[in-house]
């Protein structure tokens, strides 16, 4: 899909090189999810159409990135928190860099740690190790700088918000922790350019939402927080940066961090990124929380002129949506794949994703090429289905090993982390 968000994004995302040969970020170029490739696999197995599989060290749930024949991995080795970088053509390591940890964080079995995800502009990767901090390296491993003072992240659900390159900027969701702010940094630098506070943060007072649907929990710092990785839209013109935290969804400008709106109605506790289309925003919460959608804009709180729906209870959402002609597309953690209508909340389908893995469960965010999503169960079963008003399931391919990653397109081939390996999946020509 080619709108003008997408042209405008291009020049500072992906330079001179080719969109779809690309994936520098979390959700692809945009953050969204979406991909302009054509093709790829839909059927794989551990026998068939893998190119290649290299073992990873330990468990993580970071997913790769991929610029030219560079691919980037997030890893903890022991107390070390590393970056790995692999040539694509074979799957060797080139080289891993990264510091050890001066103070070891809390986080749930399920995260284990650099839950982060890299971010890359094709010179240099950006890194978040969390409490250890922000750090950039260069192609060859060399790093440029670092960024050791930003504080503490500490919850007991542990860390996850990946990085975001827009223009000269580096963004970060500090958080959850003893404080949580976003943070914009000179990607060339590290230098802070602006720092916003946010108030509704683990162990900051809770405004009053009367629709949050988890009153009970107030107040408990394990019931708070978001995971939110940043996104930029294009509203009225110009781009505005998204952030779900919790019990809100707030947009701001991303050269000053000047809040321009907020709209309320999330649970205080968010765990996906914001997914648009043309002027509607959906931000849905986790915990079985709350979803809203919002016709993006405006100034102050919009709530009550803005807020298009809004859901006071559903399904448990890990994994981040895509949004295709009007249409949400979703993986729940519960194992059900769902579509909604963007502008009325409205479901138009659900159904249970079933595998050969012994848990159905899932904390992928979709990834969809043409009319096709592509997520992986935390059992290793990658389903791909049509992103369609009829549901139809086009393939499970199940490789067996656990998984809480996201599936990454990249030059006509995937590539997919699971907890013990990186593989590369590729159709035989």
């Amino acid at each position: 899909m080619k709108t003008k968000t997408v042209s405008f994004l291009l020049c500072f995302l992906v330079a001179s090189t080719a969109l779809a040969a690309n994936w520098p970020a979390w959700r692809g170029p945009l953050g969204t999810g979406l991909t302009e490739e054509k093709n790829l696999p839909t059927k794989w197995s551990t026998a068939e159409n893998v190119k290649w599989r290299i073992a990873l060290p330990e468990a993580g749930n970071s997913t790769p990135v991929v610029w030219g024949d560079r691919v980037f991995v997030t890893q903890a080795v022991g107390e070390k928190r590393t970056l790995m970088c692999f040539n694509r053509a074979d799957g060797k390591l080139l080289w891993q860099v990264g510091v050890t940890t001066k103070e070891k964080e809390p986080t749930h079995a399920t995260n284990p740690y650099c839950s982060a995800s890299p971010v890359t502009d094709g010179e240099r990767v950006i890194v978040s190790f969390a409490s250890d901090g922000l750090f950039c390296y260069d192609f060859t491993g060399k790093e440029l700088w670092h960024r050791t003072d930003l504080g503490r992240q500490i919850h007991i659900w542990g860390n996850a918000a990946s990085p975001a390159i827009y223009s000269n900027l580096c963004f970060l969701n500090f958080g959850p922790g003893e404080t949580t702010y976003l943070l914009a940094v000179d990607k060339k630098t590290g230098k802070t350019i602006w720092k916003k506070d946010e108030e509704t943060g683990y162990g900051k007072a809770q405004p009053a939402a009367a629709d949050s649907g988890e009153k009970k929990n107030r107040g408990n710092p394990q019931y708070i927080g978001s995971w939110t990785t940043p996104t930029i839209m294009k509203v009225e013109g110009k781009d505005q940066l998204l952030m779900s935290w919790p019990v809100r969804l707030a947009a701001y400008d991303p050269a000053t961090g000047k809040e321009l709106w907020t709209c309320s109605g999330l649970n205080p506790l968010v765990y996906t990124s914001p997914i648009y289309e043309n002027d509607v925003v959906a931000a849905l919460g986790g915990f079985s929380g709350t979803a809203i959608g919002v016709r993006a804009g405006g100034s102050g709180d919009v709530t009550a002129s803005r807020r298009v729906w809004h859901h006071p209870r559903s399904p448990q959402r890990i994994g981040s949506g895509v949004v295709k002609d009007g249409k949400i597309y979703i993986h729940n953690d519960p194992g059900t794949a769902m579509c909604l209508d963007l502008k009325t909340g409205e479901q138009v389908w659900s159904e249970r994703l079933q595998g050969a893995g012994k848990t159905g469960q899932n904390w992928s965010s979709v990834m969809l090429s043409e009319d096709k999503c592509y997520t992986i169960t935390q059992g290793g079963d990658c389903f791909v289905f049509r992103a369609a008003p009829k549901f139809e399931l086009i393939s499970v391919n199940s490789l067996g090993e656990r998984s809480n990653s996201s599936i990454v397109p990249s030059n006509g081939e995937l590539f997919i982390r699971t907890h013990a390996a990186l593989y590369c999946i590729a159709s035989k020509k």
